[in-house]
């Protein structure tokens, strides 16, 4: 039910029905003989129009409506608790404080009166007497502990914050938003030894937690201290042998201890795990990636690897693979990943220049032509892809379309001496192939003076 309509009962029925054993007859025609009946209709219908109005916002309406209400009776204390909500939202702080102390004067134990001071007062960042109204609301409700720990954040008062938060942690159990603030607390004073006991105390506490293991790894290594972060790692998969969590850690201390047939499985276990998010096994592919390129004997392991996840690869997955196949020197390979990337995310530039820079290496110029055209559909500003698209129709013998493509090119070539021989060198080949001798050598010496420079 709407607290402000059991308020409304509260206090305006604030009465007991007893069931009658007797029953007078009663007229109910007859007309009261005093004027209590009317005003009470009176009070209720400006009481009720407050409401309205307040609940479409009309806020000034509503004000002007409980006033009416205070005129015909001014010992209700849940006028002064609307007139203060009221004035709250029409930001006149002051008035609201003032009606809102009034209630509270009233009923000193009411929680909602208390809280909407407590609103009043941290609207205007009025932290001491926002601090004086919560310890009040504690008394009856133990979850405002977390806004008064909030709050001492706010004064800078981290040890009774982090008090405050212990107490709740140790009676209600562990929770994300006050983890959330401890680390905050934890990162504006810079004590990670006190985050890193505050983890190892809940070990202790909760060995099979496996989530207080994964953020003293992190924590750990944060800070630089790897040792122990490899240490919290083992330990992790000790007492949870099936965590596959610790091998996000584990596989590169494994790496750096040369412990390469270990590390291996632990990328194996990261990368065909469900519970691993696809942004983690980007990461760990990526680590192994590298490794491969630094050491070419392992490329096995690494096929076997992506093998197993060919279905679960991610474009960026794709794009690290195919830029490790062209290190290796194995451009079909290359090419395909970044096809397959390409098809993931169809309208990554880099990609789409990835695929028909090597297109053109593997001189596969038809496929180029097809796609750069595609491409300019996507970017029709981009200098390269008119450049490739000309070196494609060059090599196709369709000249004048390199010439119309190429020229177009130059006209969004800006400050890139480079590209712009490139273009002179493939406009002089096309006019030179159509038997225009002059304009040829002119584009052919345009170039030579470019790469001069």
């Amino acid at each position: 039910m709407n607290k402000t309509f059991i308020l409304i009962f509260v206090f305006l029925f604030g009465m007991v029905i007893v069931p009658q054993t007797t029953y007078a007859q009663v007229d109910f025609n007859k007309r009261p003989d005093d004027d209590l009946g009317n005003v009470e209709d009176e009070f209720q219908e400006h009481f009720f129009e407050a409401l309205k109005q307040k609940g479409i916002e009309n806020y000034d309406r509503a004000v002007d409506a409980l006033h009416k209400c205070l005129n015909l009776n001014s010992k209700l204390p849940v006028i002064y608790f609307e007139l203060g909500k009221n004035y709250n939202k029409l930001k006149n702080f002051g008035a609201a404080e003032e009606n809102l102390k009034k209630a509270i004067s009233m009923q000193p134990d009411n929680v909602w009166f208390l809280d909407e001071l407590y609103d009043v007062y941290f609207q205007q960042d009025d932290i001491k007497n926002a601090l004086k109204t919560i310890r009040q609301l504690v008394k009856y409700h133990p979850d405002y502990k977390e806004d008064l720990a909030a709050l001492y954040v706010r004064e800078e008062k981290y040890k009774q914050a982090l008090d405050l938060l212990d107490e709740l942690d140790a009676e209600y159990g562990l929770s994300d938003s006050r983890d959330a603030m401890r680390n905050d607390i934890y990162s504006i004073t810079g004590n990670a030894d006190d985050r890193i006991e505050n983890l190892e105390q809940r070990i202790a506490n909760n060995p099979n937690n496996e989530d207080n293991h994964l953020k003293l790894i992190y924590r750990y290594s944060q800070t630089g201290d790897q040792k122990n972060a490899y240490k919290a790692a083992k330990n992790l998969l000790e007492v949870k042998p099936d965590s596959k969590f610790a091998h996000l850690a584990l596989y590169k201390f494994y790496l750096q201890d040369n412990k390469i047939d270990e590390a291996i499985n632990s990328v194996r276990t990261v990368l065909t795990s469900p519970e691993i998010n696809a942004d983690a096994k980007a990461k760990v592919l990526k680590d192994f990636v590298a490794f491969v390129a630094r050491n070419p004997d392992y490329e096995s392991d690494l096929i076997d690897i992506t093998a197993l996840i060919d279905d679960n690869k991610d474009a960026q997955t794709h794009s690290d693979l195919g830029h490790y196949y062209l290190k290796a020197g194995d451009k079909v390979k290359a090419l395909t990943n970044f096809k397959e990337a390409l098809k993931q995310s169809p309208n990554d530039f880099k990609l789409i220049k990835d695929v028909l820079l090597l297109q053109l290496d593997i001189k596969d110029y038809n496929a180029v032509k097809i796609d750069s055209e595609r491409a300019l559909e996507l970017y029709p500003a981009q200098p390269i892809l008119y450049l490739v698209n000309g070196v494609a129709n060059n090599n196709l013998g369709a000249y004048k379309k390199a010439i119309d493509n190429l020229e177009m090119g130059l006209d969004f070539l800006i400050d890139n001496p480079n590209m712009e021989a490139d273009f002179y060198s493939e406009l002089s080949l096309a006019y030179k192939a159509l038997n225009n001798i002059s304009k040829s050598e002119t584009f052919a010496k345009k170039a030579k003076a470019l790469k001069a420079q």
